[in-house]
């Protein structure tokens, strides 16, 4: 037999047995399909499809992200319910005195004894570093020399105690530091539908930084505890981050936000159409989120007063809190007036207040001012907001 035609047989049943072998296993599913080169492979097929709720995972920025009990969609299975006033109170407190402040260091040489003149001086120099003013400082440090020549003994504890006294003066236990919630009566140009009511108005106020947005929210909560209706308006228009910052804070403890969608819109309009939606679904108190500006921008100052006017339309505001840290000492001071005379501030929000050596900025903001600190923050809890007690601030001082 030809060689030649024996190869060509074998290659042909070689050939055979390999189309054989190769149709078997694409019936078995051994072989994958044919892909073109030219095709990328359809993913949709090729891997399973994400969920809604699985394909947004990863993408919260911080601060943001869905609160435990948050279903798919959004929805609110349960809502937080905030922690109790009194609860705050004691927890404050508590964390205060831990935390130091002047006290400890005016104690500290209290409790040398016999109190030499260098010892006074140190008592001087500590109450001018606590930003209590040099005008405050002097007139405490008279009251305790003048006491202890009284008492006629330098006693630790007889000075501790006539040293709480000069404090809590200065304090001013005696101001109103409640909020203003009466609902206030309805402007001549309001133009309500019938049965409804305004809502008692509150406008945070403030510089960049000092946590306006943050204490906003968690005003609400204080609230809410107060099992009063809660309407916020997110007037700081200028930050996108603002309004989905201030929409959290709603959606844990079902407070609806009243916000604009386009950045930039005007703050007045979006203060108005909250005013007026806490009036339509007679809410108890609304609260308005401004923008942070700088206390020496008479524009920004100006829009302020226009928000106000325009929130008249429907009802008098009858709270405008200006909210300060605490840590930034006299210049806390200066914005405190600037605001002031800006807006009529009728209250003090102390953010901050944890301990640094600023405690004294409660007695100079209220002596210059004359409106008392109405609230203070001590931490970044959601409740770290509580309504401020003079005594216990200045026991917590000289704990």
């Amino acid at each position: 037999m030809d060689p030649m035609l024996v190869v060509i047989a074998v290659l042909a049943v070689l050939a055979l047995a390999g189309g054989l072998w190769l149709v078997s296993g694409r019936r078995r599913g051994r072989v994958p399909p044919e892909v073109s080169p030219h095709k990328p492979l359809d993913r949709e097929e090729a891997l399973p499809t994400a969920r809604p709720e699985e394909a947004g995972a990863g993408t919260e920025s911080p601060g943001e992200a869905p609160e435990a009990g948050e279903r798919a969609g959004g929805a609110v299975a349960t809502l937080e319910r905030p922690e109790s006033i009194p609860g705050r109170m004691q927890r404050l407190r508590a964390r205060l005195a831990g935390s130091g402040g002047f006290g400890k260091a005016i104690l500290s040489v209290l409790s040398r004894g016999d109190l030499s003149e260098s010892d006074w001086e140190e008592i001087e120099d500590t109450l001018l570093t606590s930003d209590l003013g040099v005008e405050v400082t002097m007139e405490l440090m008279d009251g305790l020399r003048t006491q202890a020549k009284v008492l006629g003994t330098s006693d630790p504890e007889a000075i501790r105690g006539v040293l709480r006294s000069g404090l809590l003066e200065l304090v001013d236990p005696t101001m109103d530091r409640s909020l203003n919630l009466a609902r206030p009566a309805a402007a001549e140009s309001a133009d309500l539908p019938a049965g409804a009511e305004p809502a008692a108005a509150i406008l945070m106020v403030g510089v960049n930084g000092t946590g306006k947005t943050t204490t906003c929210g968690k005003l609400a909560r204080v609230l809410v505890a107060q099992d009063r209706t809660v309407v916020m308006g997110a007037a700081d228009t200028f930050r996108a981050a603002a309004a989905e910052q201030l929409s959290t804070w709603g959606r844990r403890v079902g407070v609806e936000v009243v916000r604009s969608e386009r950045e930039g819109a005007d703050p007045a309009s979006v203060a108005f159409d909250a005013v007026r939606k806490a009036a339509d679904q007679n809410a108890d108190v609304v609260l308005i989120d401004t923008a942070g500006r700088l206390q020496n921008k008479a524009g920004l100052m100006d829009e302020l007063g226009k928000i106000k006017r325009v929130m008249g339309k429907i009802a008098p505001v009858g709270e405008i809190l200006l909210v300060l840290d605490a840590t930034t000492g006299q210049n806390g001071m200066r914005q405190a007036q600037v605001f002031s005379e800006a807006v009529g501030v009728t209250g003090i929000v102390l953010t901050k207040l944890d301990g640094t050596a600023k405690g004294g900025i409660v007695v100079t903001v209220q002596r210059e001012l004359g409106v008392p600190v109405k609230l203070v923050g001590l931490g970044e809890g959601a409740d770290d907001l509580a309504p401020f007690d003079p005594e216990g601030f200045v026991d917590a001082l000289l704990a």
